[in-house]
């Protein structure tokens, strides 16, 4: 019995055994004679916590952008653009009433539109007029309850205007002052048609969050819109705000029938397609070249390991000698390995969190200690930087740096494990 026990050979550990674990963490203790091995595993873990956070970061920046960009698009323009063909659009208010009873539809805004320059102390800018009623813009959030200063009260009677803050700013006006409007199609004279000029009083300042909607548009009283732009019992067209703006597809079909005259009917996707696709590409690839920095982090464990399975061929070889399987040396070399990639990419993932949870108050504090603006509103539409994490998209950044970090531990560790312990211990 004590034979046959003596010739079984050591008997094998259990895998990822306590010993396992405990020389993967003496491996990965800096010690001087290792100081290479130790500067190379700094900088993977480094390169991977830097590569995980800016993932993250830049892609709920962009998932920012889009999200608050939809909000402030569809926020002011409707979901579906109803307008007229090969007639004036007088009938807007029976061809209103029927659509605002379909299915799916908050409201329907009719809506009167013209450009006309706008003159004040500070300046004399273009600006696209919207004549609308009260009732609808009190329907709008992002205007009525983004008042400034002034009040939409009474809007409809007042003679009044509403303008954007950064309108109002560049032109040098607040909420009493008057302005002249100025369109080159007024009165028609003996003279040929003369320039029309109107002054009228600001009721309202406004502050939507982006720059192109606060730099240009000013709402007037659809009466008042309809006069000035001689479109006296007319509509430039119906915009349509739906529940579901994603669905928006059957609800046109829906609202062709319902006008029951020729009309042209687009929705938000067909008018800003060029926009957010090339948003989507840009992230797209933003995705992919930063990817490489994890990749490029993953490849610094291998040279790491590469390095540290060198290091360590004697103790491999006392290790096998003494009864260590294949499998348990391989083992260990891939818990030093990926504890390295798995610190990285948590670390990283903590980091990015915080970032993104506190991006404005830093861009704001960076713009404050530099003196410059790290986001301006002229060339990124908004006047905040967005950042909007998606859990799935997070996730799949983790999932993908840690199956990086494991799959780069993979041939180093085969190496330990196909170590010959007498060529190792030959020169010793």
């Amino acid at each position: 019995m004590t034979a046959q026990s003596a010739d079984a050979g050591p008997t094998k550990t259990r895998p990822f055994a306590s010993f396992e674990w405990l020389l993967a963490g003496r491996y990965l203790r800096s010690k001087r004679k290792e100081a290479v091995v130790s500067v190379i595993a700094g900088l993977s873990f480094l390169g991977i916590t830097l590569g995980v956070a800016t993932l993250i970061i830049v892609m709920a920046v962009m998932n920012g952008f889009r999200s608050e960009l939809l909000t402030k698009i569809l926020g002011i323009n409707g979901h579906i653009l109803v307008q007229p063909i090969d007639s004036k659009f007088d009938d807007y208010k029976e061809v209103s009433a029927r659509l605002a009873a379909l299915d799916g539809v908050k409201f329907a805004m009719p809506f009167v539109e013209g450009q006309a320059m706008i003159s004040g102390p500070g300046a004399d800018l273009g600006a696209l007029f919207r004549g609308v009623h009260k009732s609808d813009l009190d329907q709008l959030p992002l205007v009525s309850g983004n008042i400034l200063t002034g009040s939409l009260k009474g809007f409809d009677d007042s003679n009044g205007i509403a303008i954007g803050s950064r309108l109002a700013r560049q032109l040098g006006v607040v909420v009493g002052d008057s302005v002249r409007v100025i369109s080159p199609r007024g009165s028609i004279t003996p003279m040929g048609m003369t320039p029309r000029v109107k002054a009228y009083h600001i009721v309202a300042i406004f502050q939507i969050g982006m720059s192109e909607y606060d730099g240009t548009i000013v709402f007037m009283p659809f009466e008042e819109a309809q006069l000035y732009f001689n479109k006296e019992g007319l509509a430039t067209g119906i915009e349509l705000y739906s529940n579901d703006p994603d669905s928006v597809g059957p609800l046109r079909i829906s609202a062709e029938e319902a006008a029951q005259r020729p009309v042209y009917v687009s929705d938000w996707r067909q008018r800003n397609m060029t926009f957010f696709s090339a948003l989507e590409v840009e992230r797209n690839v933003m995705f992919l070249i930063l990817t490489l920095i994890v990749l490029v982090a993953a490849l610094n464990i291998i040279s790491g390991m590469t390095m540290l399975v060198k290091d360590k061929g004697r103790d491999i070889a006392v290790l096998r000698t003494m009864g260590a399987t294949r499998g348990a040396v391989m083992r260990i070399f891939v818990i030093t390995g990926a504890s390295i990639g798995t610190l990285g990419t948590l670390a990283g993932f903590v980091l990015g969190t915080v970032v993104c949870l506190n991006i404005e108050a830093i861009r704001q504090g960076i713009s404050y200690i530099t003196r410059t603006e790290l986001f301006s509103p002229e060339l990124y539409f908004l006047s905040k930087l967005p950042a909007d994490m998606d859990p799935s998209e997070t996730g799949f950044v983790v999932l993908m740096a840690l199956a990086l970090s494991f799959l780069a531990t993979l041939y180093p560790a085969w190496r330990a494990a196909k170590l010959d312990p007498v060529e190792a211990l030959r020169y010793e």
